[in-house]
């Protein structure tokens, strides 16, 4: 299949038209518009540095549904013990610059390029994109951002530098999108970490299904850690 060549119209082609890596088009921008546009159509851009955009929709796709998260008996503890403080949007651009800078095994460089983080960094400042932040003694070991439409959140990367301080964050943020209904977290790319953790692959027409019904839900917008005590709480 042929892999489309975007413009400056705002438009992607039917995802169904991705080869079999789930690579649709390449090139366009990382605008406000288009990216949201891309989340809800089940696109997501993932590119290195010194490559064009690369935009994609693998068929099958990972996701995470909030009542399906497997907690293991050590972060059972952690999370008994609370060993980590965990805030929401107190630290979003800290930890999309700790997930471009972790060492990751396997890895050479990131995908998170200065231009991603530009963009993710406004998609937060307008109320789409959000972290959650583990903390120690005051210092931030752990997280992870995303952006969230509707009932659904698209997790985009995670990060740790003490034990088990970004499935904390994890967690604690599953059990907030469990308390407001949402329909799945989109771990977008399969990978035997998400697997662990409860995640599982679904055909791309059932998650196209899944999206649509939960992007027929609205979006909380805004920060996330300004919510009435009552939900902030749970």
């Amino acid at each position: 299949m042929p892999v489309y060549l975007l413009g400056k119209e705002l438009a992607f082609p039917p995802v169904d038209h991705a080869d079999p890596s789930g690579l649709l088009a390449v090139g366009g921008d990382l605008s406000t518009e288009r990216l949201l546009l891309a989340y809800r159509s089940g696109i997501f851009p993932w590119y290195e540095e010194g490559q064009p955009i690369l935009w994609w929709s693998p068929d099958p796709r990972l996701i995470l549904q909030p009542d399906e998260l497997h907690i293991s008996r050590r972060l059972r503890q952690s999370l008994k013990k609370a060993t980590y403080r965990v805030t929401f949007d107190r630290a979003f651009e800290s930890v999309i610059e700790a997930c471009a800078t972790v060492h990751r095994k396997g890895q050479n460089g990131t995908w998170i390029t200065p231009e991603m983080k530009e963009a993710y960094i406004r998609l937060h400042r307008l109320g789409y994109a959000h972290s959650a932040e583990s903390w120690l003694d005051g210092k931030l070991v752990g997280g992870i951002y995303g952006v969230s439409l509707g009932r659904c959140f698209f997790g985009e990367s995670m990060f740790f530098h003490e034990r088990d301080a970004s499935k904390v964050a994890l967690a604690t943020l599953v059990q907030r999108l469990k308390f407001w209904e949402f329909e799945m977290m989109d771990a977008q790319v399969t990978t035997r970490h998400l697997i662990s953790l409860g995640a599982k692959e679904i055909p791309r027409r059932v998650f196209l299904k899944r999206l649509k019904a939960a992007l027929g839900f609205p979006t909380i917008q805004g920060k996330w850690d300004k919510l009435p005590p009552a939900v902030a709480e749970q």
